[in-house]
């Protein structure tokens, strides 16, 4: 079993005494005794020299033990431990930088136009209530991957970091193609070989808690380059006979990359995150077997049941309380994470908000004395999109020039769990 570990820059004490193999670094101690094998790690900072043991146990009891200690400059001192098994040295505890973004959207615009022949409804009368005049839907071969594929490879040119150099794939969304999930794909077909993949389901939150959540490997788990992706499909769970949610929602994907950097150059300045379960019943997207919520648990069948039809309701939401909870908490989690920060509003050079609805995007500006023209929407041309809508406008915004190097923006989602939460980021 190989296991690496980081501890703090010092000196690495190997002795051997009575058959029993000691390894001690400052508060850290690794031991092995009667057969038995410890780990112990007791405080500390974890940066600087790394350690590896390698230890392997045959059936007659004896122990082969390598021991390999290596410090920053790369120097190494190896015992028994083939160097062609070592891995590049993770360092931790540094910041993160935002250097590359990247977006696509579906080929068919849907617009408010067209949804009035489908519900009773008009352009004037969406766009006065949501500030939406078009959504982009997935049509023919297109695909969520696709997409997610594609605004990756946009933010990696960006970055000029090649795919094989990416350490961690996170793909926020809610409507993979695969309800296993859709990172791994993405993963594959972006060229990330070397990556670790997984998704992160938070709905409308979702690029929120992955943006912090690259932040946290790479600043504790010594990553150096993450891509963050924003992508879902919510057309596909659309009531498209209920004007009161068809009208809302279109698809897309954005990506970011983020990559390691000393802690003075840290990118994310702030973050404040919620959750309250209570909220579910507001906004949800429920798992149903014909139609019952009570049959979710047996709703492909189970023992001495016959399987019945599975398959997900439509978007379930009671607008009003989203409206009051999203103007009251959003504007709190954006001021926590200012305090964190130790900014005012008045050093926020934009507010990037989750793009809902444009009267919720107005009513937090206002409270937070934000103006206008320093707030980023795209809502009008796509809707919301979901975990796709804050690194969608990000991208078209840093593509035209707006937001520029240094420049310091809040960003802010909020949605179904319900979860929010907000990240003061600053572009490189």
């Amino acid at each position: 079993m190989a296991r690496a570990l980081y501890l703090p820059t010092g000196s690495c004490l190997i002795r051997q005494s009575n058959s029993k193999h000691h390894i001690s670094l400052l508060n850290g101690d690794i031991r092995e005794s009667n057969s038995k094998h410890h780990i112990s790690l007791l405080n500390g900072d974890i940066s600087g020299i790394a350690l590896s043991v390698s230890l392997k146990v045959s059936s007659t009891r004896s122990v082969r033990k390598g021991v390999r200690c290596a410090v920053a400059e790369g120097f190494r001192e190896t015992l028994g431990v083939s160097n062609s098994a070592h891995r590049p040295r993770r360092v931790v505890g540094r910041g993160s930088r935002l250097i590359g973004s990247g977006s696509a959207v579906p080929k068919l615009v849907v617009s408010n136009h067209d949804l009035s022949k489908l519900v009773d409804t008009s352009d004037e009368w969406i766009s006065s209530r949501t500030g939406i005049r078009n959504r982009r839907i997935l049509s023919g071969d297109e695909t969520l991957s696709g997409l997610a594929v594609e605004s990756s490879r946009k933010a990696l040119e960006m970055a000029k970091v090649k795919p094989e150099d990416v350490d961690l794939v996170l793909m926020c969304t809610s409507t993979p193609d695969d309800l296993f999930g859709g990172a791994p794909q993405v993963q594959r077909e972006a060229g990330c070989i070397k990556a670790l993949a997984f998704d992160i389901t938070a709905a409308c939150s979702g690029f929120v808690l992955g943006l912090v959540t690259a932040t946290r490997f790479i600043k504790g788990g010594g990553f150096e380059n993450v891509l963050v992706i924003g992508a879902d499909a919510l057309s596909r769970y659309v009531d498209w006979t209920d004007r009161g949610s068809c009208i809302l929602f279109g698809d897309g994907a954005g990506a970011v990359l983020l990559q390691a950097a000393k802690g003075d150059q840290d990118g994310l300045l702030g973050f404040d995150l919620q959750s309250d379960g209570h909220g579910q019943k507001h906004l949800s997207l429920p798992t149903i077997g014909e139609g019952a919520v009570k049959d979710i648990g047996n709703s492909n069948g189970a023992a001495l049941k016959p399987p019945k039809p599975s398959s997900h309701s439509c978007i379930q939401m009671n607008g009003k309380e989203v409206f009051r909870f999203a103007v009251n908490r959003v504007p709190q989690v954006i001021k926590a994470a200012m305090e964190e920060a130790g900014i005012a509003g008045s050093h926020l050079d934009w507010l990037l908000l989750h793009q809902a609805n444009q009267r919720i995007i107005s009513a937090v500006a206002d409270r937070l004395q934000i103006q206008p023209d320093r707030v980023i929407t795209n809502l009008a041309d796509y809707g919301n999109t979901s975990a796709a809508s804050i690194p969608l406008a990000l991208d078209e915004a840093v593509r035209s020039g707006r937001v520029q190097s240094g420049h310091v923006i809040a960003t802010a989602g909020f949605g179904a769990g319900v979860t929010w939460g907000s990240a003061i980021v600053r572009w490189d």
